[in-house]
């Protein structure tokens, strides 16, 4: 395998870097009583432009295409439709876009192909949580106002700079009252410098950890593992940037709602369950996705979400392995912990049962991480046969001897 695809840089953390001063100058004029709450409207949704433009360049008429398409449907499709259009048009425009772009020859070395589809991913979470709260009657669009008074926190709240390009998702509801408070808007300052000097910190832990430069047979395993830390390391860093850029605005998440907080990022690499890990991981995308598609498949749940994460992501041969291996991993993590668990009676085997299944359990995130990033077909054949198979193999031959057992979510 060619680790150098686990540790390429997310590209939209420079820009989200860049802006922090624009959501200082936001706070500012609130805290001041310059902006009415149309006035911070158009700001958001003009910073968002101006973000998307700087990031994406001539990328970012494929973030507009959608948003504009949403806006419309809300506004003149009958609300009862108006999640089913809705759901439409985002899928069907982000596979058209990752399946145009992922079949041109484009510069390595430009990272706005990537921010343009990691926006439109986004785009979709917030475009189809809005149809979704209006479809189940949580939000009024409030027709009898006018048209740009309907349509402005709309595109404002799709486009809105400081959950642009990444970060977690945040309501409609919370975010109009937010914008529409009377008082300006808090700016947590001492909660921003928290997560900046976290993630600091996580960049010097990545710096520290020592990178192997080659590995054989078994040997292999301790080396994925650490590649696939030094991956989340970046995912982490990330997430606590996007939540201070979001607070450093004014819009702190609702409570449980974030990407990552300090006890997320201690259950994520402490816990001995996948299924916790799976829960925990990209918390706000995992609640969005178990509303969307989990509590509304009536057959098949789990493994119908992490197909739909498949094909939100591109699918790419690597992609569908790994999410469906994930799902298979998932149901055999029920029932192997039951199992497991009923039989650990002394606190000498409670230990050796909690060591083990978190090993296990961190070798296999590092072998799903590994399927999802693998780019060909070709290369996704070279690591079935490696010795990273052995695990998920286990568990798949553990899910076929327990499947009668009752299992506990």
């Amino acid at each position: 395998m060619h680790w150098a695809d686990l540790l390429v840089l997310l590209p939209a953390a420079p820009y989200q870097l860049v802006a922090f001063p624009f959501a200082a100058l936001f706070h500012h004029l609130c805290a001041s009583g310059h902006l009415s709450p149309t006035t911070r409207y158009v700001f958001l949704l003009a910073g968002g432009c101006l973000l998307a433009g700087t990031a994406m360049g001539s990328y970012t008429v494929l973030l507009l295409i959608p948003a504009a398409g949403c806006v419309l449907i809300l506004l003149s499709i009958s609300l009862a439709c108006a999640h089913v259009w809705v759901f439409t048009l985002q899928m069907s425009w982000q596979t058209l876009c990752h399946l145009a772009l992922s079949s041109q020859e484009l510069d390595p070395q430009d990272a706005r192909p990537a921010i343009a589809l990691s926006a439109i991913m986004l785009l979709t979470q917030k475009a189809t949580s809005l149809s979704l709260d209006i479809h189940e009657g949580l939000v009024q669009l409030q027709p009898g106002q006018g048209l740009l008074q309907c349509a402005l926190p709309l595109c404002s709240y799709l486009l809105f700079f400081p959950a642009l390009l990444s970060g977690p998702l945040c309501s409609f509801s919370r975010f109009r009252s937010q914008v529409e408070s009377s008082g300006s808007l808090l700016f947590p300052l001492r909660a921003t410098g928290q997560r900046c000097l976290c993630v600091l910190a996580l960049r010097c832990l990545a710096m520290g950890l020592a990178m192997g430069q080659g590995c054989v047979g078994l040997g292999c395993l301790p080396h994925t593992w650490a590649q696939a830390l030094l991956c989340r390391l970046a995912f982490y860093r990330h997430w606590v940037l996007d939540e201070a850029l979001l607070e450093a605005v004014g819009f702190r998440p609702e409570a449980g709602q974030g990407d990552l907080s300090l006890h997320d990022l201690w259950t994520l690499e402490t816990t001995h369950r996948l299924a916790v890990f799976t829960q925990t991981w990209n918390k706000s995308t995992s609640c969005w996705l178990r509303r969307l598609i989990f509590q509304r498949c009536p057959a098949q749940p789990l493994l119908a979400t992490f197909a739909f994460s498949a094909w939100r992501h591109g699918l790419r041969p690597g992609q569908v392995f790994g999410f469906l291996c994930w799902a298979v991993m998932v149901e055999a993590d029920y029932r192997i912990h039951p199992f497991l668990s009923a039989r650990a009676t002394s606190w000498r085997v409670k230990l050796l049962y909690r060591g083990t299944t978190w090993v296990f359990t961190q070798l296999i995130v590092a072998y799903i991480l590994v399927a999802v990033e693998t780019k060909s077909f070709s290369m996704l054949c070279l690591l079935w046969p490696s010795c990273h198979r052995i695990l998920p193999l286990a568990y798949s031959l553990a899910l076929l001897l327990l499947a009668k057992k009752p299992k506990h979510s």
